[in-house]
């Protein structure tokens, strides 16, 4: 029988894109032929942005492109930078940036769960979602001013020490979000509708997987277990226990379940790091790198000398280029950054999970009815700030 392929917009402003991304849909029927992915409402040119900014200042940008999980992009840059100066981070800065870059992978995941299962229909996730993460960013408005794009991460160290009580309020948050887990996995994880929906939906082979480059939970889901946290150490990672999630499954439903899983690798990681916070520094001593204390402005001229230079003109890393990859909510994130000794980057490019993740939702979507294109986006999880750039 003869049929005509029908073309649907599909955004840039429907609800399930969770942004301003447009999906043309070729459809025979129900069933989907082809996903063509139009990228760009959202650009923001923070790659070009950087190169016209201090390496300080570049802090402000780098939580911006994942507004979820803004501590891992926040990291990753810091990382970068402090790798072209060769910085010496003091241990209690490091196990902060432990503990904020799992709440914030806790934070993100909390924001799939509540909208992934809005997306197909089912309301209350949303609610039981948000209780923990408005709690969770109660933490971090304490620690830094800010419930989202915190830029509390400096090169070098943090911009201020922790509050005297963050720590046990942490602990107390780490029991309240077990308990949510339990219900997510009680109330949802198991229900028959969204079984249904998800089981056995949007197959991603690991070899595919692979070949697309996908990172993060989307890839671990389809039995690949790369984990940057274990495969490339960064920030101690190495000496933490902690559990990489793995599915063999590579449908939607593995990806969902990849994050539900995730949340107690998390508070693992959290609690261990909790007993490892000693008193000391949180910023590098390099006065060529870091502000001095405005005491030592009122005491010192070289104090007054170091603060004014790095302020109107920062500091001059060494030529040469550098990444270091972090794993993101999302999977590897880096900041590929280029130096010709001047006090900005020669060149910034981003590694942004969601921009290459997305290139499997045409592969997971041929031969899908229209119903799975949504079930299959929402367990992707792109961010689209992460995907413009």
């Amino acid at each position: 029988m003869h049929t005509q392929i029908m073309s649907l917009n599909v955004g840039p402003q429907h609800p399930s894109t969770h942004g301003v991304l447009r999906l043309v849909v070729d459809m025979d029927g129900e069933y989907v032929v082809k996903v063509t992915p139009h990228m760009g409402y959202l650009h923001t040119g923070f790659e070009k942005t950087f190169e016209n900014r201090t390496y300080q200042q570049g802090v402000t940008y780098a939580p911006r492109t994942d507004y979820l999980h803004s501590f891992g992009h926040e990291l990753a840059y810091v990382l970068s930078v402090e790798k072209l100066l060769q910085a010496d981070v003091p241990e209690r800065a490091t196990t902060v940036r432990v503990i904020l870059h799992e709440l914030g992978r806790i934070h993100s995941h909390l924001v799939f769960v509540g909208t992934g299962l809005l997306d197909l229909g089912a309301l209350t996730p949303f609610f039981y979602a948000f209780r923990e993460k408005e709690a969770l960013q109660d933490l971090f408005e304490a620690v830094c001013g800010y419930r989202m794009n915190q830029g509390y991460f400096r090169v070098g160290g943090l911009s201020r020490d922790i509050p005297d009580d963050w720590a046990p309020r942490v602990e107390k948050f780490l029991d309240q979000m077990e308990r949510g887990v339990t219900e997510y996995t009680t109330l949802f994880a198991q229900n028959p509708i969204f079984l249904d929906r998800a089981k056995g939906v949007g197959v991603i082979p690991p070899e595919v997987a692979i070949d697309l480059g996908l990172t993060g939970p989307n890839l671990r889901a389809s039995g690949v277990p790369l984990d940057h946290r274990k495969d490339n150490p960064y920030c101690g990672y190495d000496t933490y226990d902690f559990n990489v999630i793995t599915s063999t499954d590579g449908d939607s439903l593995a990806r969902f379940n990849m994050r539900l899983l995730e949340f107690g690798e998390s508070i693992k990681i959290v609690r261990q790091a909790l007993k490892r916070l000693k008193p000391g520094p949180v910023k590098d001593p390099n006065r060529k790198i870091s502000l001095p204390p405005r005491h030592e402005l009122e005491t010192s001229m070289e104090a007054v000398i170091h603060h004014f230079k790095l302020v109107t003109e920062g500091f001059h890393p060494p030529t040469g280029e550098v990444y270091v990859p972090v794993e993101s909510a999302r999977g590897e994130v880096g900041y590929y950054i280029v130096s010709d000794g001047g006090s900005m980057p020669y060149r910034v490019k981003i590694r942004a999970p969601s921009f290459v993740n997305l290139q499997a939702l045409e592969y997971a979507c041929v031969g899908a009815q229209f119903a799975d294109l949504i079930t299959i986006l929402a367990t992707i999880d792109p961010v689209l700030g992460d995907v413009d750039r």
